[in-house]
């Protein structure tokens, strides 16, 4: 996003700025046209409740919310293991586990973050050895040609958390820097509290 170019800022491409206006018209349905095709690119893009993402995770197995309540040195514990840079959790943090047939299954969390000026929300799901199983975006209000692709975020799966790097290991997304960024530091503070809860005795 940062290095994107498409334009500066976060999307020009996507903004409909380049879209003809029919002359004569009122002002204020000019106005309402005017808001139609700035508002239109970002708020067609789909979206999942929470309920939708976890069923989508884990079909048929049965899922559990749960909360915890982290200590300032638990908290740091995250912060430290999710490296330089990505911010802390909440203290008090919700996260659901599923399973099926009595064997666990995996562990969701959500998290909502800035990708540039606006926010989106992820569903990052670890599986029993502690690597990421899946990344699901529920919403992201960034302009559309910024979202993660599914094929990108699949990238992620199967990666623990000393692998999970655009350094090393995860590959860049050209021309939205900054959402994989966003997404890759969102993936590794849910591995980093995952872990800190199994040492607290979370399950």
């Amino acid at each position: 996003m940062g290095t994107s170019s498409r334009g500066a800022g976060n999307g020009e491409r996507g903004a409909g700025a380049a879209r003809a206006v029919p002359a004569g018209l009122p002002s204020c349905r000019l106005a309402v046209l005017l808001l139609t095709l700035v508002a239109t690119p970002a708020a067609a893009q789909s979206r999942l409740t929470q309920d939708e993402a976890l069923r989508l995770a884990f079909p048929g197995a049965e899922v559990e919310r749960r909360t915890a309540f982290l200590t300032p040195a638990e908290l740091e514990a995250v912060q430290a293991r999710a490296g330089r840079g990505t911010a802390a959790p909440p203290s008090v943090v919700t996260y659901y586990v599923a399973t099926k047939d009595g064997a666990p299954v995996g562990t969701a969390y959500f998290d909502a973050h800035r990708v540039r000026t606006l926010s989106e929300v992820l569903m990052i799901v670890i599986a029993p050895g502690g690597t990421v199983r899946r990344v699901e975006v529920l919403r992201f209000d960034e302009p559309p040609d910024y979202r993660p692709p599914a094929g990108w975020l699949a990238l992620l799966a199967g990666r623990p958390l000393e692998g999970l790097s655009l350094r090393g290991g995860v590959p860049p997304l050209a021309g939205a820097t900054l959402t994989a960024e966003a997404v890759t530091a969102a993936t590794r503070r849910a591995l980093a509290l995952h872990a800190v809860l199994l040492a607290k005795g979370a399950r």
